[in-house]
């Protein structure tokens, strides 16, 4: 590998050299932090150095040389075509731009010689025109409204986060500076005289085939570069510039991952682990390789065999410009159905609700490059998701050890498969799950017997899901709409309109007699599913250990589940007899409730789980 160091100064770094942005390079990001970061190292050296010498005779540009120097750290840039690209350090070499534009700014209005001097390190003639030494191409304007000196809230930050970000930055930098200088000349010009001669960076210049490897090795100070800016590096490294440009395979690059990060920072980071374990890990110990350092594990030897993107341009580009298209509009489209409702793809939400984010590995593991099959395949991965996680946890059989094992089976198995596969594979690890925590055989995935004591081990937040799901089978087939959106059903756990679990039978004297005051058993009995339901906060509060006879009246005007416990409710425009003979369902209004009625609510929820996650 040929890297040529050089050290230089601010003096020589800007002098007759025009930098470009490379397309690894990601925008100008660095905020307060970093900036204030730099600024105190640097004046902290300064300062150091001022007291000393403020004092002498010696002229400014002789006295400069007893200075000591401050090392910046390293940048690294590549020659293509006559270009000089920055690799490396952007982030560095945009905020000591903004400290000269600062600079600038102070001498001319301090009428200092040394303006013009200033000036020419921000911009100047390296051919016909004049131009910034950091050419930020597509932020021009913003940098020039910094450069006249125009009011920062005026200047136009169109052009993206860059240009906000530099503008930012640069209130702080003027700020921090003219607390420094205040109106000493002497100080502000002994400062220019250090920061353009004394602080030093080292230089790399490197070829174009190993620009993919150092920009990985070498990091920006202060910000940690995100493992998708590293995998841009590394991939779009391997073109050559002038196939970069005419296919737009940057803007192209950008468009799909601002499609992802839109909906939360850095998801883009979420979707290559997701889509990596889907394609490439048939095992959970194999996914968990790509949990923190994909990018770099995607490129062993036997993942590369599958992937063909290490030192593989043609490769690289037929990635970009399909399976990188495709999936990144794949992600964005499930994501759409995670965080809204959506009544063709429903199961998607659910899923979301409770946190099953084993649906997006697996719908990239089933989706095959343009999938024709698409929607069903999204459809069927959701709903058989929810299915097997639901049933497994309602008739006690779920162990999550075995359950995120088994989702890499899954994977595998389903990987490019059809839909019908696709059901068929989740189908046999359901009932292979079930017979695997019972130590039986089991032919029925669905079964009474183990969903007779259902309740108490449940989680509260499944709990509060199960009845949402219940609550939304009685809206949809009584033709009524639901009383109270899902996210306060199942994930809202407010006073005001969090919902939470309910015990039908409270813990008193009355309700205990009818368990022949066996504490064990009542506690057993009234934590069943079939003696609960779920209420909103106050109503919850006012229910607390009231007799069934008062909680009844409190049940009036809150959920369908709760109010079909009611007499008045069957001869409200409710109108459930459809609903009862289509499904044969044993919906009654009860008066009393003990164990006969606890027991008769069980077996009607295991009629209704029979019929939703059939």
């Amino acid at each position: 590998m040929d890297i040529s160091p050089d050290k230089q100064n601010i003096d020589r770094v800007f002098s007759n050299t025009t930098y470009y942005i490379d397309f690894y390079q990601r925008q100008y990001k660095w905020n307060e932090e970093p900036v204030k970061r730099l600024l105190e190292d640097v004046f902290y050296k300064f300062n150091e150095e001022y007291k000393k010498h403020k004092d002498s005779d010696i002229p400014l540009d002789q006295l400069i040389s007893k200075y000591s120097w401050y090392y910046l750290n390293t940048y690294v840039t590549n020659l293509v075509d006559g270009k000089i690209f920055i690799v490396d350090g952007q982030q560095r070499l945009t905020t000591i731009t903004l400290i000269l534009i600062k600079l600038k700014h102070l001498a001319e209005s301090n009428k200092s010689d040394l303006t013009d001097w200033i000036k020419n390190k921000i911009t100047g003639h390296s051919g016909f025109k004049r131009e910034f030494w950091m050419n930020h191409e597509i932020h021009k304007t913003s940098m020039q409204g910094l450069l006249d000196g125009i009011l920062l809230d005026t200047i136009d930050t169109s052009s993206g986060i860059t240009a906000q970000n530099m503008v930012s930055n640069y209130q702080i930098i003027s700020k921090w500076m003219d607390a420094e200088f205040g109106d000493n000349l002497h100080k502000l010009e002994s400062f220019i005289f250090f920061f353009l001669n004394r602080l030093v960076l080292i230089n790399l210049s490197v070829e174009q085939t190993e620009v993919p490897m150092v920009f990985e090795v070498i990091n920006d100070r202060g910000v940690k570069l995100k493992p998708y800016e590293i995998l841009k590096g590394k991939l779009l490294g391997q073109i050559e510039k002038d196939e970069l440009i005419a296919l737009k395979l940057n803007e192209i690059w950008e468009e799909q991952v601002n499609k992802i990060n839109n909906y939360k920072d850095d998801e883009i980071d979420e979707f290559f682990t997701y889509f990596l374990k889907g394609k490439l890990a048939d095992t959970r110990g194999l996914a968990q390789k790509f949990d923190k350092d994909y990018h770099r594990v995607m490129f062993d030897d036997e993942y590369d065999k599958v992937l063909k993107l290490k030192h593989n341009p043609k490769e690289v580009k037929k990635f970009i410009l399909n399976d990188f298209i495709y999936f990144t509009n794949l992600y964005q489209k499930v994501f759409k159905y995670a965080v809204t409702y959506h009544e063709n793809q429903p199961y998607t939400f659910y899923n979301n609700l409770i946190d099953m984010n084993t649906q997006w590995l697996l719908i990239m593991s089933a989706c095959e490059l343009n999938d024709i099959d698409e929607e069903e395949k999204i459809y069927a991965v959701c709903r058989q998701l929810d299915r097997m996680f639901c049933l497994l946890q309602l008739q006690r059989s779920y162990n999550s050890n075995a359950f995120a094992t088994v989702i890499y089976k899954i994977s595998s198995e389903i990987r490019n498969q059809s839909v019908s596969k696709i059901y068929d594979v989740f189908e046999f690890h359901l009932l292979q799950l079930i017979s695997d925590y019972r130590g039986v055989n089991v032919d029925d995935i669905i079964n009474y017997s183990f969903f007779k004591e259902t309740g108490i081990e449940l989680e509260k937040r499944f709990k509060r899901y199960f009845f949402a799901r219940i609550e939304k089978f009685i809206a949809d087939n009584t033709k009524m709409n639901m009383k109270h959106n899902f996210y306060d059903l199942i994930q809202n756990t407010g006073s005001k309109n969090g919902f939470h679990v309910e015990h039908i039978l409270s813990y008193n004297k009355e309700n205990l007699n009818l368990f022949d005051n066996d504490e064990e058993l009542f506690e057993r009995e009234r934590n069943r599913l079939g003696g609960l339901l779920i209420l909103k906060g106050a109503d919850n509060i006012s229910s607390n250990n009231e007799t069934y006879k008062r909680k009844l009246k409190s049940y009036a005007n809150t959920l369908y589940w709760n109010e079909t416990l009611r007499e008045d409710t069957y001869k409200s425009k409710l109108d459930f007899s459809k609903m009862i003979t289509s499904y044969n369902l044993n919906f009654r209004s009860m008066e009393v409730f003990g164990k006969e009625e606890l027991e008769e609510r069980h077996k009607l929820l295991f009629d209704l789980i029979k019929i939703i996650w059939k």
